[in-house]
């Protein structure tokens, strides 16, 4: 391994680095925000229900108040989940190992890594990936 690789830089040299790192930065306060904003929708939902009678069955709101909330907090989940991805990503690049995939090894292009900071693989191992839900032809 370079010395570039052991400092955090890949191959491409630090002015990569940094964009990378800006990149990722820039991702994870957007979803930092945006799970800061879906946890006030939340709270949101929770006081306005207990305003009203509590009884989804028969409430004729109850049924759109539920899934609401378990869509704000689906998406909060998700975006937690993001954090967590970019967490990697941010390791992935201090190791030297960013925008290598871990699927083939190969390089992830770097449309794909300013698309998706916290990529792991590259588009023909993501089209591969058995969990990923076809797309109907």
């Amino acid at each position: 391994m370079g010395d570039a690789s052991r400092h955090g830089h890949d191959e491409r040299g630090p002015s990569s680095f940094a964009t990378h790192r800006a990149r990722l930065a820039a991702d994870r306060a957007d979803t930092l925000a945006r799970t800061a904003a879906l946890s006030r929708d939340f709270d949101g939902i929770v006081a306005a229900n207990a305003l009203v009678a509590v009884d989804d069955e028969h409430d004729p709101e109850g049924a759109s108040t539920a899934f609401e909330r378990a869509h704000v907090a689906a998406l909060m989940a998700r975006a937690r989940d993001h954090l967590l991805e970019l967490d990697r990503a941010w390791e992935r690049l201090e190791r030297g190992e960013y925008g290598r995939c871990e699927g083939c090894g190969g390089t992830i292009p770097p449309e794909r890594l300013e698309i998706r900071p916290a990529a792991t693989t590259c588009v023909r191992c993501a089209r591969s990936d058995p969990r990923r839900p076809r797309r109907p032809a």
